[in-house]
Parts: C-alpha cells; structure tokens; sequence
C-alpha cells in the first residue's frame, strides 16, 4: 500500500473489566485455547528487499489480531445485539448470521439478539419492518439459503440521526453491520455519531463485497463462491463457441472497479481466452484494439471466449448519469455493448462469426456459499462478537497473511483494492489466457 504510514488503533469504549464466561487458558502448552491479548500483533508488509546485504524497512504496519479477550466490557446479560445486511446479496450472508447469532448465545450468553430488516433502512425513524428476534433455533439451517434472512436493501446509510436515535429508543449497545464499502462508511459515520453523543455502543462490521475491493481484507467471504458459480458459466460459453462455426462466447460477472472475480475464474477455467477488467483499460478499433486480436485469434483457432468485469471498459460508453440506492453509478451492460460492437466488426471484415452472451451475475450473488466461505463466514462473524463484547468500535474484521484481525474502517474504506497489473494474479492471468500485455493502441 506504498509507504505512507497507516494508523491502524482500534479504537476502544472503555477498559474492559468484566471477565469473560469464556473458559480459556492463558498459558501455552496446557491442551486448551487461549486467550487473545490486546498487545498482540501481527506484521501486515510481508514484503521485504534485500539491499547491499541489509532488509531494506524498519518501520513495521502492526495490526491488532483478533479473537476472544481474558476481560470482557459488555456485561452479557445488559447486552441487546442487532445485526443488518446491507447492500446487495451474496453467498454467506446466512452463514455469518448464523455464526454471529450463536457466538452470542452459546459462547457469551447473550439473549437479547435482533435482526434489522433491509439494511440501514430498517432503522429508520418510519420503518415498517419489525426487528427479528434471532435465537440459535431461528438461524438452525440458514446456512442452507442463499440471500439473507433478514433481507438486504441500499441507502439509508447517511440518514445518521435517525439511525442513531432508532439504536438508542430500542436499547441496542452492539451493532453488527455485514457490508461493503458503502455499508462501512456508513457504520463509520453511525459510530461518530455515537461518540458525540457519548453513547457505549460498539459498531463492528463484517467486510461484504463480491468485487474484493476493501483495502487490507486478503478476501471478502463469498468472493470464493461467485468464482466456483462462474467457471460453469465460462465452461458453457467455451462449449457454444468451440461447437460454432467461428463462435464467440461472452460472460460478464461482477467486478465494478476491481476485476478480482474476472481474473480468478480465469485462472480457475483455463478456457478464456480474453479477460477484460477496469484496471487495464482497452480500446476496441485499431491495431492493437481488442477486435483486431480476437479477428486473428478466430482466424486461427476458429473459437474464442472473452470474460468481461461488469466494470471494464466503461469509458468506451456513454457516461451514465443514473444512480442507484447507494450512490454507486448504474453502468451500461459492457457485455451487450461487446456482442453488437464484434457482430458489427465481423459483418464488416465479412467473416461469418456466432455470438453467444451470457450474464450469470443473480445466478453468481444468490447461492449458498460453499465449504470454504462456509468455514471463512462462520470465523467472521465469531471474531466480529469477541472485538463487540470486549467494546471495539468503528472497526472490522479482516483476515490478513492467514491470521484474523482487527482493522479500523477508516483504513478499509480510504481508497479500493485493485488487482495490481504489475503482481503475480494478473501475471498468471496473462501467462494463461496469452491475451495482450495492453490492448490500448497507445501507452
């Protein structure tokens, strides 16, 4: 993340002094876990250069690893939990529910436990949605489902007074917010808002984006699932191809500024042959333009696949001036623009081409996670009550080099993760679909 220092301080309610129903060990080696304590950390730059027999860096980013504490702040019996999913759906809303829901009940013996309906909506001074009462029977088997049981809806994010009065009438001190970047810089400003008022309510959030493009998250949950929900789609659009006469399979996935789902399914399915994302633009006309090497892969090979982020090539369009829910800017379908661009450049070259496009995108968002996210999302949102019930605010987890830890949201949301043109995913990504360095005419 360049060498700008990070101010990675979790920030804290108060001093825990309650000790925690959690029977724990604080010595290693007595067969049973043990406790987290709050001056352990780990290194996030992993990188380091050698130079003239010397580690070049001796300032280390340390980070707050995460898990349950000897003391506790929240007294679980004066504790009323709520949960919300915001944004969009995608695999393993369920799971981390569920996982939240339990840790609450089972490991602190917490039993004032709501869902809030529709995201930060539900909170709302005119809601018409109930809370939802979770106990671990309701969340039994929800795990099972794709979407979320308590429902997801955009905006209402930056109605910040009224949320903040809906937390206090209803006595909730723990907020668990399971979204994205804009679901976070939310849960940021919610946590400010509790601060000047001087309230004890903590604010934890469970990083929730497809696109994996949160700063210092190695991995949003579900991102696994969508690339495992892609490759059949890659695969089918390989089959129509490869049994046409001069086939072109599309397929658009997810992936607005950051083509991580798009670069991953290429690795997972070796079949694509172009793969297009927002962070390498490509013209579409002239000698090194997009249509110029898929006319000569079809030439030869007489079959090609491309797999386009949702995101990419977005400057080649109109710009669009409709917006959803959330703020984000509603992009044209790239997917579309491509299939009437190549029909259009093929009819004119007059070689007989077969379009076929296909958009899994609602397919790829509404499963059920599968094994990894499953075990991913259930850590989560374990480690996401230990930081509320020891009082951390204002702050997420994240797993980072394999270990689970505390991240402030500020660091999270202060710019997108991107795939990195010049590291080793997109490196690979090159070495199999043997596409162009760069599709632009000029650098």
């Amino acid at each position: 993340m360049g060498t700008k220092k990070v101010d990675f301080t979790i920030q804290n309610l108060g001093e825990a002094k309650i000790p925690s129903p959690i029977a724990m060990s604080l010595n290693r080696g007595d067969g049973r876990a043990d406790y987290v304590d709050d001056n352990d950390r780990i290194i996030y730059t992993l990188d380091r250069r050698i130079v003239k027999g010397k580690v070049e860096g001796e300032e280390e980013d340390l980070l707050e690893v995460a898990g349950p504490r000897q003391k506790i702040y929240f007294n679980p019996s004066h504790v009323h939990a709520a949960i919300c999913t915001c944004g969009g759906i995608c695999p393993g809303l369920n799971n981390v529910i569920r996982a939240v829901v339990r840790c609450f009940w089972y490991r602190y013996g917490v039993r004032r436990i709501s869902g809030i309906q529709y995201g930060y909506q539900g909170l709302l001074e005119n809601a018409p949605w109930p809370l939802v009462d979770l106990t671990p029977h309701v969340v039994d088997k929800i795990q099972e489902k794709g979407g979320s049981i308590l429902g997801n809806a955009r905006g209402g994010g930056k109605q910040i007074d009224e949320i903040v009065d809906s937390l206090e009438r209803l006595n909730i001190n723990i907020l668990i917010t399971i979204g994205g970047d804009g679901t976070l810089r939310g849960a940021s400003d919610i946590a400010d808002e509790i601060g000047r008022r001087g309230l004890k309510i903590a604010v934890v959030g469970v990083p929730k984006t497809i696109d994996n493009d949160l700063l210092y998250v190695q991995s949003s949950f579900g991102v696994d699932t969508a690339v495992a929900q892609a490759v059949p789609a890659i695969r089918c659009a390989h089959a129509e191809a490869e049994g046409s006469i001069n086939g072109i399979g599309i397929v658009k996935v997810m992936g607005r500024e950051s083509g991580f789902i798009a670069a991953q399914a290429s690795l997972a399915q070796s079949d694509v042959n172009f793969c297009l994302i927002p962070e390498n633009p490509f013209d579409m006309d002239g000698p090194n333009g997009l249509l110029n090497h898929l006319k000569a892969r079809i030439l030869a090979r007489h079959h090609a696949v491309i797999l386009v982020a949702e995101g990419a090539g977005q400057e080649l369009l109109p710009p669009s001036t409709e917006h959803d829910a959330s703020g984000n800017v509603k992009f044209h379908d790239i997917g579309l623009y491509l299939k009437d661009q190549i029909k259009t450049y093929f009819q004119k070259e007059g070689i007989v081409c077969n379009i076929k496009y296909i958009d899994p995108s609602y397919i790829i968002r509404s499963v059920a996670a599968d094994s990894y996210d499953s075990i991913y999302c259930a850590r989560l949102g374990a480690h996401a009550v230990h930081a509320a019930m020891a009082g951390k605010t204002k702050m997420l987890i994240s797993e980072c080099n394999n270990r689970f830890v505390h991240i402030p949201i500020a660091a999270c949301v202060a710019s997108r993760n991107h795939v990195d043109l010049e590291g080793p995913l997109w490196r690979d990504v090159l070495e199999n679909t043997r596409q162009p360095v760069s599709m632009k005419n000029t650098l």
